[in-house]
């Protein structure tokens, strides 16, 4: 997992006239995570809103530099969260059934109430949420779109699991640290694409509306997440979205990543996209402008 100098975090949190800040009176529950805000100034409401979760060993402030997204929501006027993990080790829950279940009691509950909070507090818009993950925070990402597909409206993974992988029986909400599935990590953990897209289904299964638009990232040479995973978040989406036909495009957007678009549509404009970034390891690097254009920001 990644580390980051809390020196070069703080150097890092501040830009233009806004700051990085602890959110001191978020006290939504139902697990403790902790809540940083990036608000720009002069924001014209509603704005967009981008969750951005980080990596186990990280922090709020480390990803608010590492993800690269403050300069991003200067220019285009958005609103960043970062969550905090209540963790020792710094991971996210994505192992219990409160987490993986739609208002289940888990950490994805209390960062959906975030998102709440800044629609409330700071004139976010409701209808035009993200999430960017990496790591643990890129398997929190599958886990948001799978249990709050009427909160986010797309995601972008680097270096994930597909949602559900990550179960462990008999973990709860509050352990610390969170479970850990080494047959996931080790990308032994291979399902039917209906048996993933049914897992989603099953965290949310009153759930009728559209689903999360999904941008997926990974590295050939992972060794923490495996590369097997890559290809069974896009079996997983895929089936989720109903999508079959695929095509690919090599070297693209750079040298060694190859491109798979599912069904129609473009990289700012299909339901599935997904990067598969040859002799890269964990984690695949941000890449800011392209989570923005597939975002569909501004």
């Amino acid at each position: 997992m990644q580390l980051f100098t809390t020196l070069s975090a703080l150097a890092l949190a501040t830009l233009g006239s806004a700051q990085l800040k602890q959110v001191t009176d978020f006290t939504a529950t139902p697990t403790k995570l902790g809540m940083y805000s990036y608000v720009p100034a002069n924001l014209k409401t509603p704005a967009p809103i981008i969750v951005a979760v980080h990596h186990c060993q990280g922090s709020a402030q480390g990803y608010s530099s590492e993800s690269q997204l403050m300069p991003q929501a200067d220019k285009h006027g958005i609103i960043l969260i970062y969550p905090n993990s209540k963790s020792g080790g710094g991971c996210f829950d994505v192992a219990s059934t409160a987490t993986l279940t739609h208002d289940g009691g888990g950490d994805s509950q209390t960062i959906a109430n975030m998102v709440k909070y800044a629609v409330s507090k700071y004139g976010g818009d409701a209808n035009r949420t993200y999430v960017v993950g990496t790591s643990s925070g890129a398997m929190m990402a599958n886990v948001l779109a799978g249990a709050y597909p009427d909160v986010f409206k797309a995601a972008s993974v680097y270096s994930g699991v597909p949602d559900g992988c990550f179960y462990v029986q008999g973990s709860t909400a509050t352990q610390d640290p969170p479970g850990w599935a080494n047959s996931c990590a080790n990308g032994q953990l291979t399902k039917t694409a209906k048996e993933w897209g049914d897992l989603v289904r099953s965290y949310y299964p009153s759930y009728t509306g559209a689903r999360t638009r999904m941008q997926i990232f990974h590295g050939t040479a992972d060794n923490t997440l495996r590369y097997p995973n890559y290809q069974e978040q896009l079996k997983q989406w895929s089936d989720v979205f109903g999508l079959t036909a695929k095509k690919d495009a090599t070297n693209t957007p750079q040298s060694g990543y190859t491109q798979t678009i599912y069904g129609d549509g473009t990289t700012t404009s299909a339901q599935l996209v997904g990067y598969s970034a040859s002799g890269v390891g964990h984690t695949v690097p941000q890449h800011p402008d392209m989570d923005i254009a597939f975002f569909g920001i501004p």
